[in-house]
């Protein structure tokens, strides 16, 4: 058996996420699809991770095992004439059997977009506030995801997970533009729901809603109903996964 690593990236505005579900289309499905055909077999791929509905990829990976030697460049040209155009493959290659696209990565990396005032051009993928946000100190109070272990207060109610534990490694908010700002989150995993909860805790210290030490008593609480709203999908990138 053989073992190939996709790597591609996606517009994820009209998916329901990147997991096969049976009411609506998505990622996997698309992309298993087309191996299926090109390959002649019912082909299964295993992503690094699981977007939610309407969160995009700059980067995602995926791996599917095969019986047979491929030619990496040819199929990828020829999946992605099959794929529509909001799902791209960057390359195809072939990997060690024992390297899994989930378990073996060691880090992924999520960006979080958001502009102040009106941007016609960026608002598809980025949230606009009609407020003011104070950054510093919402770059203080992302310091304190650093030092905390267990994210149940930012985990989606109902979740069916074994740990709500996580490392973060990295958590700031960067300028990278005029009234234009990312935050950049790094860890070694991530809840459902995570970041987009984070994001909308870390807004209420913008907005001078909540304190630095309120944000820390509400990561304490491990109560999602503490924490700030889910913040909209859109705005949300898978931008790295390392091994």
């Amino acid at each position: 058996m053989n073992r190939y690593f996709l790597y591609l990236c996606f517009d994820g505005s009209r998916y329901h996420g990147w997991q096969i579900q049976p009411n609506g289309i998505t990622v996997q499905e698309e992309i298993e699809k087309g191996l299926s055909v090109l390959l002649r077999s019912k082909t299964e791929i295993v992503g690094a991770g699981r977007t939610d509905a309407g969160v995009h990829a700059h980067i995602m990976t995926a791996h599917f095992d095969t019986e047979n030697e491929i030619d990496e460049s040819a199929l990828c040209y020829k999946l992605n004439r099959f794929l529509p155009q909001d799902i791209s493959i960057k390359k195809i290659e072939k990997v060690d059997n024992d390297l899994h696209a989930r378990f073996s990565a060691t880090s992924r990396t999520y960006h979080y977009y958001v502009h102040t005032g009106k941007d016609p051009f960026v608002r598809a993928y980025s949230w606009a506030t009609g407020y003011s946000l104070d950054f510093t100190q919402m770059n203080i109070a992302a310091q304190t995801l650093i030092k905390t272990a267990d994210f149940a207060a930012f985990c989606k109610s109902g979740s069916d997970v074994k740990t709500t534990f996580c490392t973060i490694k990295e958590a700031c908010w960067i300028e990278i533009g005029e009234g234009r700002w990312c935050f950049r989150i790094t860890a070694n995993r991530f809840l459902r729901n995570m970041v987009r909860s984070i994001v909308g805790t870390l807004i209420e210290v913008g907005r001078g809603r909540m304190s630095v030490s309120q944000f820390e008593d509400v990561v304490k609480s491990r109560k999602r109903t503490n924490a700030g709203e889910s913040m909209p999908a859109n705005a949300l990138f898978l931008e790295d996964v390392k091994y």
